[in-house]
């Protein structure tokens, strides 16, 4: 039933007839820095997955000090929506995920590009590749979603994508 064009679920059987009909999410990483990986769901049956989710934060860590930070799920559902544009099973590889304040510090002193407040430090930003893939393509796929921010580094062969504005940069 609608009101005020909003969709109500009154019974119980009602929101298990709603809830059946939401896809799960699945995605694929691994770490090279680390070794790592997984291939696990972390959305299923309109619910993100808890133990799903602190695996994801685990090899998304900061390579550098070991710490472990919440990764945004909303970053996660990109990724998602990305694998399905481009229609990979592949893993992503993870180039950076969380950074934490020290390891983003040490990275703006030694390199161009790193943002003194970057949203790797909120677990709201991932720099990826896939395998086989030219990062051109990953970035036009990740462009067109029109969802936060896409970076474009072809001479370190990745792409940054985020849950900040949407905006883009790069050649």
């Amino acid at each position: 039933m609608y009101r005020n064009d909003a969709l109500v679920l009154e019974t119980r059987e009602e929101r298990q007839l709603f809830v059946q009909h939401i896809p799960s999410k699945m995605i694929a990483l691994q770490n090279p820095h680390t070794g790592d990986r997984l291939k696990l769901t972390y959305f299923e049956r309109g619910l993100y997955i808890e133990d799903a989710l602190q695996e994801i934060d685990y090899i998304l860590r900061d390579h550098h000090t070991g710490d472990v930070h919440p990764i945004d799920p909303a970053l996660l559902d990109q990724l998602y929506e990305l694998k399905l544009s481009l229609d990979v099973s592949r893993p992503f590889n993870i180039v950076s995920g969380y950074r934490s304040p020290e390891t983003n510090a040490n990275l703006r002193r030694h390199s161009d590009g790193v943002a003194k407040n970057s949203l790797h430090m909120q677990g709201r930003a991932i720099d990826i590749r896939l395998d086989g893939f030219d990062t051109r393509r990953i970035r036009d796929a990740a462009l067109a979603m029109q969802r936060g921010g896409v970076g474009y580094y072809p001479e370190s062969n990745f792409v940054h994508i985020d849950t900040g504005n949407i905006r883009s940069w790069g050649a």
